[in-house]
């Protein structure tokens, strides 16, 4: 089920709060924080377990942060690196917009189609009761997808574009689940900033 994004930014769904800008950044202002943070960041590939079996994560990612506080998920844990001047003026355009203040920046860095982030809820106990996720894109366009945990009517299915902003907040974590599934389609790399409060 695709919802509409109303004047405000608001996408109206049962039990979550969500906020879609897909004008949040210029297109030259998107380009080039996406090619500084490609070409500058230092990316990892964690090997994850699921289900018992242990491969490499389909993505590459890094952790910043204004704290030394680790971050842990999927029996991975990453320890931050500051954050670079880059990342701080990205941040500061998001906290203006949003009046909230995050510590730290979960990226990811999405090669092709193949590269994914399975179904999941951003609900580690690091982040809090119910936690703000604002996550920034860069690059290629890819589907996000998310679903009710218990009302299968419930979907949204949402085009992420290059230079938008997706804040959840409120309940949304603890009713929700999202994805990034893999495309078949040839379509470029793009970098996912995911900006949270750890506490």
């Amino acid at each position: 089920m695709l919802f509409g994004v109303q004047n405000n930014g608001a996408i109206a769904l049962k039990d979550a709060e969500i906020l879609y800008d897909k004008n949040f950044l210029t297109i030259d202002e998107a380009t080039t924080y996406f090619n500084v943070l490609r070409k500058e960041t230092d990316w990892q590939q964690d090997r994850i377990k699921v289900f018992g079996k242990v491969y490499d994560q389909p993505r590459l990612t890094a952790l910043f942060a204004n704290n030394k506080n680790p971050y842990s998920y999927s029996n991975i844990t990453m320890y931050p690196t500051p954050f670079s001047p880059i990342l701080l003026e990205i941040k500061s355009k998001i906290e203006k917009k949003i009046n909230q203040t995050f510590t730290t920046c979960l990226l990811n860095l999405y090669r092709n189609g193949q590269d994914s982030n399975g179904w999941h809820a951003d609900n580690e106990k690091e982040l809090g009761k119910n936690p703000i996720i604002a996550s920034v894109s860069l690059g290629a366009d890819r589907f996000f997808h998310m679903k009710h945990r218990t009302d299968k009517t419930q979907k949204l299915k949402l085009n992420l574009t290059h230079g938008s902003l997706l804040v959840m907040s409120g309940p949304t974590q603890h009713h929700w689940l999202h994805q990034i599934p893999k495309t078949k389609k040839n379509i470029g790399e793009r970098i996912n900033l995911t900006f949270r409060i750890i506490k």
